[in-house]
């Protein structure tokens, strides 16, 4: 225990110490993150990594994470800088969901991947953030590998069931007791045996949803929790329109928008996706994954 009537003298030298070794303490909550791209500068809307032939290498340092981390909780980050520091930029991130029990349905011929998406988002040149399910990734091998080996995307982890970390949560099933980390944990291991070489230290939890019991049990694996600030109202929609008019109304300079990979669960989302990008350009808005956007804070 500290003692506070030392005197003056003291106290400047362990304000000294202090000083060294609380920003080490915020830099990390818990293990060391998987290696994530490094957070490249844009010419326009491609990271500086994307070269002409979509093949140069990321490099091999570590996807930036919030600073401001609460000891003992996984650090939340929802959104990047609104000012001039951040540019007028937005992340489209996608969610490729899948869960433990659907399997059988994708056997049936139900499609829970969307290549045409992906394509789109290529052939309109942004830049993004997929984040999986470990069954996704197990279900798609190929196109986990392929989405996570093209430098225009980055993978993130959706954890592996898509149960729910908090409950109620849009009557999604709950995690079994005592199994966050191992979820996390699992996805990962899940995401290199697919081929994605670099997944970012991002996790997002299914549905959004999450307390604090959540956030400890996630800190020892070192990931930032990735929320939004737009949601794009894709899941279940009919209408790609009313899913373009939804992101354009609510967009701002920093936002991260949450749409789906998940063709059965999302059928319109490639189309609202080839409204939004041209329109979002039209008003002087470009692209950027959430390694970027973190980094700008």
């Amino acid at each position: 225990m500290i003692d506070f009537r030392r005197p003056l003298r003291a106290r400047a030298a362990l304000v000294a110490l202090l000083a060294l070794v609380l920003p080490a303490c915020a830099e990390s909550p818990g293990a060391a993150p998987p290696a994530g791209p490094p957070a490249a500068r844009e010419h326009g809307d491609r990271p500086a990594a994307y070269g002409k032939a979509g093949g140069e290498a990321r490099g091999e340092a570590k996807a930036p994470r919030p600073a401001r981390v609460r000891a003992g909780r996984a650090p939340v980050w929802r959104h990047g800088a609104r000012g001039a520091a951040g540019g007028k930029r937005v992340a489209l991130t996608f969610d490729a969901d899948m869960m433990a029990g659907q399997h059988d349905r994708a056997d049936a011929g139900e499609r829970f991947d969307n290549p045409g998406l992906i394509a789109a988002l290529r052939e309109l040149k942004v830049p993004a953030t997929v984040f999986m399910t470990g069954t996704w990734a197990a279900r798609y091998p190929g196109q986990a590998r392929a989405i996570g080996r093209d430098p225009l995307f980055e993978v993130a982890n959706h954890s592996y069931s898509h149960h729910a970390f908090a409950t109620p949560c849009y009557g999604l099933p709950e995690v079994a007791p005592g199994t966050m980390r191992a979820e996390v944990e699992r996805t990962f291991a899940e995401l290199r045996r697919a081929g994605v070489p670099e997944p970012v230290p991002y996790f997002r939890f299914p549905g959004g949803c999450y307390d604090d019991a959540a956030l400890r049990a996630l800190a020892p694996t070192g990931v930032t929790a990735v929320q939004w600030d737009v949601s794009s109202g894709d899941a279940f929609a009919t209408d790609p329109g009313a899913v373009a008019a939804e992101v354009l109304t609510r967009v701002r300079p920093g936002s991260v928008v949450v749409l789906h990979v998940t063709r059965s669960a999302a059928p319109v989302t490639e189309e609202a996706v080839r409204r939004i990008v041209p329109e979002l350009r039209r008003r002087g808005y470009g692209f950027a994954r959430v390694s970027e956007l973190m980094a700008t804070g």
